[in-house]
């Protein structure tokens, strides 16, 4: 039997061994095995702390589209902030179907000549404005739209990847939304 004061002997000074059970040794762990839990535990509350959320690089919004003309024509205009690198939206298409090509002014003419373009650049750290004066989308022959009603707008972008944003439909004719950007 344990002499008094010796491991196995008592769980702790007071108090008494269970019947039945020889009583715990309350020892220290080794000093690698507590060094290696005390850098483990400062490991992860310093990979804590430093962990950061980024934003997003691209932030689409602000976004609307007239309601098309007689011919089924209409465009959309909407604001794409880059807190990135360089980007440029590739391709687009919308919730209300039809074709969807981008257009922009042409070299040399002024904002009232506008082309059709293969892409629209959105240069790093600046927010773009896609206006009728300026890069903008035309949509051809989608489906019916109504004043005060919402479309999908999805953009690819060659970096960001996939983003789509919700336009209103307007009509200025009617007393509706004009550009929404300014």
């Amino acid at each position: 039997m344990a002499a008094a004061g010796t491991p196995g002997s008592a769980a702790r000074a007071g108090s008494p061994a269970r019947a039945g059970r020889p009583a715990r040794s309350w020892r220290r762990p080794p000093a690698r095995i507590a060094a290696a839990a005390c850098l483990l535990a400062v490991t992860a509350a310093v990979a804590g702390c430093t962990r950061q959320t980024a934003a997003a690089p691209i932030d689409v919004g602000t976004a609307y589209v007239n309601m098309p003309s007689s011919s089924g024509t209409t465009q959309a205009y909407l604001i794409i902030q880059n807190n990135g690198a360089a980007d440029r939206v590739t391709s687009a298409r919308t919730s209300a179907g039809g074709i969807v090509t981008f257009r922009g002014p042409a070299a040399g003419h002024g904002v009232s000549v506008m082309r059709t373009v293969p892409d629209i650049v959105i240069p790093a750290r600046t927010t773009v404005r896609l206006a009728p004066d300026s890069f903008h989308i035309d949509i051809t022959g989608a489906h019916r739209m109504r004043a005060g009603t919402e479309i999908t707008l999805t953009l690819v972008f060659a970096r960001a990847g996939t983003m789509s944003v919700s336009a209103l439909v307007t009509s200025p004719e009617t007393g509706g939304s004009s550009y929404l950007g300014d």
